[in-house]
């Protein structure tokens, strides 16, 4: 295990304007998107709403993790005032939020996460990195795509935001684990992402 957080920001090796995906998103799903982004704006908060939760299970169920604690309920916080900013977008635009759909996408990446204490840990907070990473990645396309204004401001500052979080749950990782074991995982759970990337159809909806 690392002696401390800074140690583990400076054992990462990602830099952080490129993304580990190994698989692209399809300009297609920027399509489907602009095709019906008041629906897009719902699947949105409904993430960042998801994306408070996880980071509350997580600083709940390692109370003994003290730096992840701390770490974890900053990313609440963030992640709620995102969904609040989104909450805005939807109702300026005349729109209601509604019932959570269940996510494909996350729902399949859970699979690839093992049992067992440390293990699970481990995979969890690489996931959810990915997770990030991902959400980073397709932010920033719509960011590209919208015209200059308001909107197209809000979502680089979001693309931004899931940047920094992909880096901290990696950061993290690599506190409480091995490099080489980090990196190997790794590897192995972006391999898993890509294939359900690959899988899943082009829809209004983050993932």
């Amino acid at each position: 295990m690392g002696a401390s957080l800074q140690q583990a920001e400076a054992s990462v090796t990602e830099p952080s304007s490129t993304s580990p995906l190994l698989f692209a998103t399809p300009s297609g799903w920027v399509d489907a998107v602009l095709g019906d982004f008041d629906r897009f704006l719902l699947d949105h908060a409904a993430a960042e709403k998801k994306a408070s939760g996880m980071a509350i299970s997580m600083l709940s169920h390692y109370p003994d993790r003290v730096k992840l604690v701390e770490a974890m309920a900053d990313l609440a916080i963030e992640e709620l005032s995102h969904y609040r900013e989104v909450v805005k977008w939807i109702h300026q635009r005349g729109g209601r939020t509604g019932a959570d759909e269940k996510d494909a996408y996350v729902g399949q990446f859970r699979k690839s996460i093992r049992d067992g204490k440390e293990d699970y840990l481990l995979d969890r907070l690489l996931t959810a990195g990915i997770i990030e990473a991902r959400g980073a990645e397709r932010f920033a396309l719509i960011a590209d795509a919208l015209e200059p204004g308001p909107l197209q401001k809000f979502y680089r500052a979001i693309a931004r935001s899931e940047e920094r979080h992909f880096e901290l749950f990696l950061k993290l990782a690599k506190l409480y684990f091995a490099t080489d074991v980090v990196a190997e995982r790794w590897q192995e759970l972006l391999e898993d992402e890509a294939a359900i990337v690959r899988s899943l159809p082009l829809r209004a909806a983050l993932h």
